[in-house]
């Protein structure tokens, strides 16, 4: 019986890959059964899915660190993901593990951030009775909103990959399992995650000038180098081989390089997240927010995108109806790009010229 290139595919990483990885034909599923493609595996699928979804192409314009950059160097919310998708491929392919599977969540898994980065998610946690964290707005976003509110019936594997990545301020390798993804790829993006973030960010406030290369500590300098590249290397570097010499099914940093990592991770908040320059916008972008979000509770989203008249909103009667209102409002805000908001802010809220013709 002659096998089609998806079967081909799977056989090959039954030979090829770890016993740890996860293999596309022993998924769990989907939500919703579907016919096998002939030509991708599922995990193949999931990512073209996230690829080709509205969600994704308007990452290019929500903030990473740097509120609406003027300059077209800083890093965005897209390229943060296409970082972190490049790092965790690497560290994948080295540890045998399944490189599309770690795609697909890599590109996923900040589907859900709002504009203005963190500054966003910090209002609308406030904002929203049930609060808002991101990584289930992504996980909401690709079950429910997508594809006009079809979402996009991912596999379990990826969609518990994007649920379990973020770590906050927490550790990067906890030992408490239920923290993880229930993947080595999802766990891997996970460290991906902070290894793109803290050298981006380092990068980007290099260039912004609020940091001078000798800023950072001799020390650690020592360790991760004085460039990037090198920071990116020695990290990953140290996970792989780290990994590789425990082989027991789970990740791993040398204890030098987790320390490492956290200190790094310390010197930006000390000095870039919470710098008087980017306190300062974080607190505007909060108002914005707040505004529209107080708005929209009174006022029907614009249909037609800018200039569309915002009518009012019926009087909500029940506490269903006010959950409904509430959650409608946070998935339009969420959604939109630092751009929008700051355009529709205007829109609304700035006094317009009079004129007379």
């Amino acid at each position: 019986m002659i096998k089609t290139i998806r079967e081909q595919q799977e056989a090959q990483e039954q030979v090829v890959l770890s016993p740890y990885a996860c293999l596309s034909s022993r998924s769990r599923g989907r939500m919703n059964e579907e016919e096998h493609c002939h030509l991708r595996t599922a995990f193949q699928r999931d990512r073209d899915r996230i690829i080709h979804s509205k969600t994704f192409r308007r990452l290019k314009h929500k903030t990473q660190v740097f509120l609406a950059p003027a300059g077209d160097h800083y890093r965005t919310r897209l390229t943060h993901v296409l970082e972190v998708s490049q790092i965790a491929r690497t560290m994948a392919v080295c540890l045998r593990l399944n490189e599309y599977l770690t795609e697909a969540i890599a590109l996923g898994h900040d589907l859900g951030h709002t504009p203005f980065g963190h500054a966003g998610e910090f209002s609308l946690n406030q904002l929203h009775p049930r609060g808002f964290k991101h990584y289930r707005q992504s996980l909401r976003i690709v079950d429910f909103l997508e594809n006009g509110g079809h979402g996009l019936n991912l596999t379990w594997e990826v969609r518990n990959g994007i649920l379990k990545h973020s770590k906050g301020y927490g550790e990067i390798l906890p030992g408490d399992t239920a923290e993880l993804a229930a993947t080595l790829e999802g766990q891997l993006v996970r460290v991906a995650d902070i290894m793109a973030y803290v050298n981006h960010d380092m990068d980007d406030a290099l260039r912004g000038g609020m940091l001078a290369n000798e800023d950072l500590p001799a020390h650690l300098r020592a360790i991760l180098g004085d460039r990037s590249s090198q920071r990116i290397n020695a990290m990953v570097g140290d996970l792989v081989a780290t990994t590789l010499e425990r082989n027991d099914g789970r990740l791993h940093l040398s204890g030098r390089m987790n320390d490492t990592i956290n200190e790094l991770r310390s010197f930006l908040y000390d000095n870039v997240y919470r710098n008087y320059r980017v306190h300062n916008e974080f607190e505007k972008a909060q108002r914005i927010i707040r505004d529209l979000y107080g708005f929209f509770l009174e006022h029907e989203p614009p249909e037609n995108g800018l200039g569309a008249c915002c009518r009012a909103s019926q009087p909500v009667q029940t506490p269903e109806e006010e959950r409904r209102r509430h959650r409608q409002v946070c998935d339009f805000i969420a959604g939109m790009t630092d751009r929008y908001a700051l355009a529709l802010y205007s829109q609304i809220f700035i006094p317009k010229p009079w004129s007379v013709l």
